[in-house]
């Protein structure tokens, strides 16, 4: 397989860049242009292809799983793994407003596969836009691990108007346990003393979701 300095100048990836943008390279060349380098044996193009077959066979890339293919360490890894978050937070924020619970689906479909439970807080201007989307705790579900000042402490400081709630089941199971009534209320609580409206809490799986203002539990 060829190594990128076997190509013509102006047909390797960062050139062509540099000389046409970013639009004008395939996937796998703007791949390759995040790695920077191959190593002996494994071009960085061949790595590219590699991880673009991970991506097609799995909604649950972490390091890990991009640390098992050849060549990648963990400073490409966690490279690769910081720019997909980073786009991931600036295309989902961009003015996106919420009016219901299906626009709020676009932010946290990326926790409807995890094998662990992820409690996100998503926080809303006076708009209803997005301004901020972040994961609370990792793990099962319960109101002694989830406390209100973790999740109300940078939504505060980013002076937000409103927060929805989300986590997802990896049981698949699309019905509130107590435990999630629970903390629902505990956060409704705590946004009614600090003057922050929960506007809804939503549980995701790959099976679909369950709001609770639209089933009557908010």
């Amino acid at each position: 397989m060829k190594k990128i300095k076997d190509f013509p100048l102006f047909r390797r990836p960062r050139e062509k860049l540099v000389n046409q943008g970013a639009e004008a390279l395939s996937d796998t060349e703007l791949l390759a242009v995040l790695l920077g380098s191959g190593v002996k044996g494994n071009g960085v193009l061949q790595m590219a292809r590699a991880i673009l077959q991970r991506f097609d066979r799995s909604t649950e890339l972490d390091v890990n799983e991009l640390l098992a293919i050849d060549g990648v360490g963990l400073a490409k890894a966690c490279q690769l793994m910081a720019a997909l978050e980073f786009a991931r937070r600036r295309f989902f924020h961009s003015s996106t407003v919420i009016r219901q619970a299906r626009d709020v689906l676009p932010q946290i479909s990326h926790i409807a596969g995890k094998k662990q439970e992820y409690f996100l807080c998503i926080a809303l201007n006076g708009a209803k836009e997005v301004i901020g989307n972040r994961v609370v705790t990792i793990g099962l579900l319960n109101s002694t691990q989830v406390h209100p000042r973790e999740v109300f402490a940078d939504v505060i400081a980013g002076r937000a108007d409103s927060v929805i709630l989300a986590h997802n089941h990896p049981s698949g199971v699309l019905k509130a346990s107590p435990e999630d009534i629970a903390v629902t209320n505990q956060m409704l609580e705590a946004g009614r003393i600090l003057g922050i409206s929960l506007l809804d809490h939503i549980i995701i799986t790959r099976n679909g979701y369950l709001s609770f203002k639209e089933e009557g539990l908010l």
